[in-house]
């Protein structure tokens, strides 16, 4: 974790794989034996590989489209798992709300629709990463990270990551599930009021998905998202379509990656996730069979 740190800190104060980041690169090279990115010279290695993966908790990155439901079963994941759920999302969100000195830029990037930039994303990670190392975590489950191809191979210059979940939900689902979108303005918490129910035609099958409603002391105090507006969610949509194929196809060149097509809400999807996945959710089976 502290050499994706430094890497990540190196990086971003560069602004690209270049002059400073490159010159990073390599020091973490000789100090964790660390894969290179492409072009960049690899020098002798002089220090022990990285860490087995029996010997550190579970490095995954989850993919999907914006809505499609990355924070939560990534933040399920996590508790199921004991590891740390990072999603830039968030720290992004928490940045606007600090007031702090990309409070204003992050506005309107996210306003407009567009994606944030790879360096500051790489900074807020980086913030992100030293709070954990302070606290002694270990593994990872990264949410809306890397976004592109030069996050990926900054990434896997530095550590291995095992497992790649790309979540698949048909856009127009998409759409409705993001415009029903609501967060409480006490507790910070994130409900739906959408009802999806769409019926099975074409030869793709129906589709359920139960609102997710807040307590009702937070029905008063729900606030929708600035970004959750028909066109600004519509553009996110297609500019991470177009930005999204070259990531999918890095992972999937290094046999990572796991297609996951959502069969409807959270009672349907968990369960099948864990299936693939092989794990067991005792505490899910429980409430299933009260």
């Amino acid at each position: 974790m502290a050499a994706i740190n430094r890497l990540l800190r190196s990086t971003a104060a560069a602004g690209s794989c270049g002059g400073v980041a490159r010159r990073a690169l390599s020091g973490l090279a000789s100090e964790s034996g660390a894969r290179f990115p492409t072009g960049l010279a690899r020098p002798a290695p002089t220090a022990p590989a990285r860490m087995d993966r029996e010997e550190r908790n579970v490095q995954w990155v989850f993919l999907g489209c914006p809505g499609v439901g990355k924070g939560t079963y990534a933040s399920r994941l996590s508790q199921l798992l004991g590891v740390p759920h990072i999603a830039t999302g968030d720290l992004v969100r928490e940045e606007l709300a600090s007031s702090g000195p990309l409070s204003q830029q992050l506005s309107e990037i996210v306003n407009q629709g567009k994606l944030v930039s790879d360096e500051i994303i790489i900074n807020l990670l980086s913030k992100r990463l030293e709070r954990g190392e302070a606290k002694g975590e270990s593994g990872f489950i990264l949410d809306g990270f890397p976004r592109t191809v030069r996050q990926a191979e900054i990434l896997d210059g530095v550590t291995d990551i095992d497992l790649v979940v790309n979540l698949k939900l048909r856009e127009d689902v998409l759409l409705e599930k993001c415009l029903g979108r609501r967060m409480c303005s006490q507790c910070g918490g994130n409900f739906n009021l959408a009802c999806i129910d769409v019926k099975g035609e074409n030869g793709q099958p129906g589709m359920y998905m139960a609102p997710l409603l807040p307590p009702a002391h937070c029905m008063s105090k729900l606030i929708t998202r600035s970004d959750d507006t028909e066109e600004v969610v519509k553009n996110r949509l297609r500019i991470y379509n177009d930005m999204s194929q070259p990531v999918e196809d890095f992972y999937r060149n290094r046999g990572k990656i796991l297609e996951f097509e959502l069969p409807g809400g959270i009672p349907e999807s968990w369960p099948k996730l864990l299936q693939v996945l092989n794990l067991e959710d005792h505490d899910h089976k429980q409430l299933a069979t009260a």
